[in-house]
């Protein structure tokens, strides 16, 4: 079957239960302090809503063993999120996926997966290389950067063992730990995982937003480049009038992180 016949198909549905120790280890693997207790400490906890990304992984992994497109060449190309109400401390996560769309890019083909549930609704965007020239459509193009100078600039530090920690999420693709699947992969060493790269910029973001980092409401992000443990982000970020920010990130000058946006709620 052509790319484009993969539109519309069910991926099915899952429950995943989670606990407040779940909750807390992510908080710490995207970069919350031990100081912030309402992330890492039970007896106050909010769930960051990022969160619910590690358990619905099971989405495009999904697509991918069905056979849409080859696994091995296959890269999370951007993701978006809508959260509709705050994740509860703990408890069970009802899940349902969808392929909600498929674009043609001539030589690769977009896999669009859309995982809804009460509290949010998350959306992969998979480039698939060889899957293209199917006759669909190319679909929208990422948003620009703003031609204006950025109203607010900082770093982030990422840690040398933050994919490390990440992984135990859920996500335990090798090359993310393993020098020689990272090679196997074209990359030089172990990489970041890119939901944790996202997710570790919103926590600074709320502070420039004046808001909580558990209090998103919007988030979209393009995966430009690979982001490596121990690398210095330089973030980028531009107020628009509805309360949102734009947002890039780069290291040593390069993009890694493009057509980002943000809201957070009060």
């Amino acid at each position: 079957m052509n790319s484009g016949e993969w539109r519309g198909r069910d991926l099915g549905a899952r429950t995943e239960a989670y606990g407040e120790t779940d909750a807390i280890l992510y908080a710490l693997a995207v970069g919350a302090k031990a100081t912030d207790l309402d992330l890492v400490f039970e007896e106050r906890l909010k769930v960051l809503p990022t969160f619910a990304l590690t358990r619905a992984q099971w989405a495009p992994d999904v697509l991918g063993s069905a056979g849409a497109f080859n696994v091995g060449t296959a890269v999370h190309g951007s993701q978006r999120l809508r959260v509709r109400k705050p994740l509860p401390a703990s408890g069970d996560l009802e899940m349902k996926a969808t392929v909600s769309e498929v674009w043609d890019k001539g030589g690769a083909a977009v896999f669009e997966v859309a995982v809804d549930t009460e509290y949010l609704e998350a959306t992969w965007s998979i480039f698939a290389p060889g899957c293209g020239g199917f006759g669909g459509e190319r679909g929208p193009s990422a948003a620009r950067r703003p031609e204006r100078e950025p109203d607010h600039e900082f770093t982030l530090p990422t840690g040398t063992e933050q994919a490390a920690l990440y992984r135990l999420l859920g996500d335990r693709h090798h090359m993310h730990i393993d020098p020689e699947a990272a090679k196997a992969a074209g990359m030089p060493r172990p990489f970041m995982h890119g939901l944790c790269t996202l997710a570790a910029v919103t926590l600074p973001l709320a502070d420039v937003a004046g808001a909580h980092p558990a209090d998103l409401l919007e988030l979209d992000g393009r995966f430009a480049s690979p982001v490596f443990p121990g690398d210095v982000l330089q973030v980028s970020a531009w107020r628009e009038d509805d309360g949102a920010l734009l947002f890039e990130a780069a290291v040593d000058g390069k993009t890694v992180l493009s057509a980002g946006r943000v809201l957070f709620g009060s």
